[in-house]
């Protein structure tokens, strides 16, 4: 083939390629009051469909291939799984008391569920649906972070205002870091170097250094015209690349920008009232908060950190996963 037309051929694939459409992903919000999970399309920023599930729903997560959602059923004790085609519910998981949150292992082959009441984290065996082990850990425990070599999970206890990092091999806890008061999420970094973990009454993120497994840092958030007890840090969210950061910042209403290299804030972004968890749409174009007073989500760009849109949803929307595909 002569040159010239090699270069046609190039000019016209590079052509077809700039003219692809933006990838559309599903994002999945729990509506904690409303008992429902909301369906939203990502390209047309609007709920397709409503979900019914059991009783207060929060923490709520996907598998990795992208088939089944789990979603943790508060009040009746139990995991919900959802198939995401028909949006049926097509089983329960034995989850403990009270599941609150949970995170995926990397293999997609566990469940780690924090339970609030008992004080423990339940490892659940995805492949037969059995309980691995339960694990005690501080009192009121909710948030949960997995390494990416999936080697250790952090759990935070609310009350005991500490960082348990637990042996995924052994179910052992390792280290026991203090943070500040009432930690509500903890975050790795994708290159397993740091652990984020959010401290709502104590208003900071503890960036913790994985390797010493001591704090290395804390971030602290001051917004003009907000009194200090309102910017309570829960959600936390890194991209890939390890550069930015979102800390979803509670009743003061406000999603924190943040330079994760030098844990400088860049911004504070209005959105909804008493904003809770985030998700990444997967290509991180844009990152979704929760807004659980005003009962909507709000699509904050990612590159500019700019609030795009709100979307109306259900009842006191809790958690949100966006689909892989």
């Amino acid at each position: 083939m002569k040159k010239t037309a090699l270069a046609l051929l190039a000019a016209t694939c590079m052509t077809c390629l700039v003219s692809l459409p933006a990838a559309a992903f599903t994002a999945y919000v729990s509506n904690e009051k409303g008992n429902s999970i909301s369906v939203i399309d990502t390209d047309t920023k609007e709920v397709v469909k409503t979900i019914k599930t059991g009783n207060r729903p929060r923490g709520i997560t996907m598998s990795h291939d992208g088939k089944f959602i789990y979603v943790c059923v508060s009040d009746d004790d139990t995991i919900e799984v959802i198939d995401a085609k028909t949006h049926q519910i097509v089983g329960t998981l034995p989850s403990g008391p009270d599941p609150e949150l949970f995170v995926l292992s990397p293999d997609g082959k566990r469940l780690y569920v924090a339970n609030e009441d008992d004080n423990l984290v339940t490892v659940i065996n995805l492949e037969d649906n059995s309980v691995v082990n339960e694990i005690p850990v501080g009192v009121e425990p909710e948030g949960m972070g997995v390494s990416p070599d999936g080697k250790f999970v952090v759990n935070t206890s609310e009350t005991t205002n500490m960082a348990h990092f637990i042996d995924t091999d052994s179910f052992e806890i390792t280290h026991n870091v203090l943070v500040d008061s009432r930690p509500r999420f903890a975050e790795f970094k994708s290159d397993g170097s740091e652990v984020w973990v959010s401290s709502e009454i104590g208003g900071t993120v503890s960036v913790i250094d994985n390797a010493s497994r001591e704090i290395k840092h804390k971030i602290s958030f001051a917004i003009q015209g907000v009194v200090t007890e309102a910017i309570q840090p829960v959600g936390v969210r890194i991209t890939r690349d390890g550069k930015k950061a979102f800390v979803s910042l509670g009743p003061s209403n406000r999603v924190a920008m943040i330079n994760a290299e030098t844990y400088e804030v860049e911004k504070y972004i209005l959105v909804g009232q008493r904003v809770w968890q985030l998700a990444f749409t997967p290509d991180e174009k844009y990152v979704i908060s929760t807004n659980g007073n005003s009962n909507d989500v709000t699509f904050i760009e990612v590159a500019s950190g700019k609030a795009v849109k709100s979307v109306a949803v259900g009842q006191l929307p809790w958690g949100v996963v966006v689909s892989p595909n």
